[in-house]
């Protein structure tokens, strides 16, 4: 009998180095984005730059190596939740846009995504999309302060949870949760972003995680356009999305999609992030 044995979810330290130049130039990527993001501008704009960018800077984008889809980004708007597909679509004033992007070099991966609101626009709905925004965002960095200290991988999506309880009535996407990463954009384990029962797997140095929290304003159930890919929230809501690839390892954590490592987003929290040695 020939027993296969299942790749290890954590990497090397040698690994975990090579996930830095992936994930910086994910970064790099999506802050070229949302520097060009205007009323009048059109998703199939923003995925060229992105695009441009990653490829300037020797990587692949790793979105086209999924079969079925050739885009650069995943631009998602008002009531998408994941997966829009770039194109003529033209960003209005007051939308709330979701980007989502990856990189790959030298056969590792990084993957992060942001959401924005589109300045002008009916003030009241503007304030409305940034709360929700801004909801979504503050869970993603609960979660990785969770990760910091946790023992076991499931205490990142109560954190999660916790978070976005504390701010109000919203909807946690069941359906689509985070993942690990590595030469692969999607690996094991999963990351909810919602209490689970059980432990899961034990974070310890090596583990490499996206975590991406999704929130509506809304119901959580979705449906799926008849592209196969867009997914929008069923009754017509908003919809947030946030997401960093973070690395543990013997030192601490660090935000491989951050420039700064996630030391912006986790000082508020207690927590100072450590470069990969």
């Amino acid at each position: 009998m020939v027993r296969f044995r299942k790749p290890s979810i954590y990497k090397t330290p040698d690994e975990l180095r090579a996930m830095v130049r992936p994930g910086l130039l994910t970064a790099e990527a999506l802050d070229a984005v949302r520097a060009a993001i205007r009323p009048g501008i059109t998703t199939g704009a923003l995925d060229e730059i992105a695009e441009r960018t990653i490829r300037a800077g020797g990587g692949i984008p790793n979105f086209q190596l999924v079969p079925g889809y050739r885009h650069t980004l995943c631009v998602s708007v008002n009531d998408e939740i994941v997966h829009g597909i770039p194109g003529d679509r033209v960003l209005a004033p007051g939308d709330i846009v979701s980007v989502d992007a990856g990189a790959e070099v030298d056969g590792w991966n990084g993957d992060s995504a942001f959401t924005m609101v589109v300045p002008g626009g009916d003030a009241s709905v503007t304030a409305a999309r940034q709360t929700l925004c801004d909801t979504t965002e503050r869970s993603l960095w609960h979660g990785i302060a969770a990760l910091a200290h946790a023992k076991n991988l499931h205490e990142v999506g109560s954190a999660v949870e916790d978070a976005i309880d504390e701010t109000g009535s919203w909807g946690i996407v069941e359906d689509y949760t985070g993942h690990g990463i590595g030469r692969s954009m999607h690996e094991d384990p999963p990351v909810f972003n919602y209490r689970v029962r059980g432990a899961g797997p034990a974070v310890k140095p090596g583990l490499v995680v996206a975590i991406e929290p999704m929130v509506t304003a809304g119901s959580i159930d979705s449906t799926t356009d008849d592209d196969d890919w867009t997914v929008r929230t069923a009754d017509g809501q908003d919809a947030a999305h946030w997401e960093h690839s973070v690395a543990v390892h013997a030192d601490g954590v660090w935000v491989l999609t951050a420039a700064d490592g996630g030391a912006a987003g986790l000082a508020p929290l207690g927590v100072t992030p450590v470069p990969i040695p």
